[in-house]
């Protein structure tokens, strides 16, 4: 069911400064956050997410010749989307081997993608240079949460859209953060980024210049041989729980894996031949006034 926020009405502009929380280093966190999506291989977990990148472009009504930003593009799910609509797409994130595998996969298809390195909370894009501004579970992880949504709303042109997919704090990703945070404590003050997939959080980020929110709550159906197949593939290539199974001692370790598998085992609809965990994320479209 499709939920239509209230929008409120304009409130401060867009580039007023971030009020910085004391105690907290956003700028260390960041560069933490980076090494961890820098490390294992995202991508193959990436690819496997291609449906919710084709969703959202339906959702933000991606045409062709448009001019389209992918922020924190990952391996580019919304990029390819995008580009398969025949828009004008600039493929953007920090890790830059992250773009790379997103070039190879927009060259295998025979799409016309520009990539740059760039970072969502700095975007170097003028102002209003975009019809529409798209992330797949990207924007959602940056530290300081009020900078990247100042930047997407600056980027995107006037009546432009964003469109966004966030896990939700109730869904499977959501709680399985909360079960690595009982093991690795987030820094104190720093928000988590699962508040990205509530209706009211949104609200806060873009309300003041929307002239339209819609938000609906969706799910991302993960397909496994197995809880141990899952533990596997994101060990070794998830960059949160890579890292954060390389951060503890093997007893910890062992523990952590016990929790997650009984996460994993509480949500399967497969019974035993599969493993089937739905994830639900919020997709948002925001117009901007």
């Amino acid at each position: 069911m499709s939920l239509e926020l209230e929008v409120r009405a304009p409130a401060a502009p867009a580039k007023a400064p971030t009020v910085m929380k004391p105690g907290v280093d956003f700028n260390a966190i960041k560069q933490r956050q980076q090494s961890t999506w820098a490390s294992g291989d995202f991508a193959v977990i990436g690819t496997t997410l291609q449906i919710v990148g084709e969703s959202l472009a339906e959702a933000a009504d991606v045409r062709a010749g448009e001019r389209v930003l992918d922020v924190a593009a990952g391996n580019g799910n919304a990029t390819l989307a995008a580009a398969r609509r025949f828009a004008r797409v600039t493929s953007t994130d920090y890790v830059p081997h992250l773009l790379d595998k997103g070039a190879a996969r927009a060259k295998a298809e025979g799409l016309d993608v520009q990539f740059q390195v760039a970072d969502v909370e700095d975007l170097p894009f003028a102002d209003g240079s975009y019809d529409v501004v798209l992330s797949t579970f990207g924007a959602m992880f940056t530290p300081d949460h009020t900078r990247p949504a100042r930047e997407m709303l600056r980027v995107v042109r006037s009546g432009g859209r964003i469109g966004l997919a966030n896990w939700t704090p109730e869904g499977f990703i959501g709680q399985l953060f909360k079960v690595i945070g009982a093991y690795l404590p987030a820094p104190e003050g720093l928000k988590s980024p699962a508040l990205w997939g509530t209706e009211a959080h949104i609200a806060d980020l873009f309300g003041a210049q929307a002239t339209d929110i819609r938000a609906e709550r969706r799910n991302f159906n993960f397909r496994y041989h197995s809880v141990a197949h899952w533990l596997q593939i994101f060990r070794d290539y998830y960059g949160p729980t890579h890292k954060a199974f390389a951060a503890l001692d093997p007893a910890r370790q062992a523990a952590l894996a016990q929790d997650i598998a009984a996460l994993l085992n509480r949500l399967n609809t497969a019974g035993s031949a599969s493993l089937v965990v739905p994830g639900e994320y919020l997709e948002v479209v925001i117009t901007k006034r």
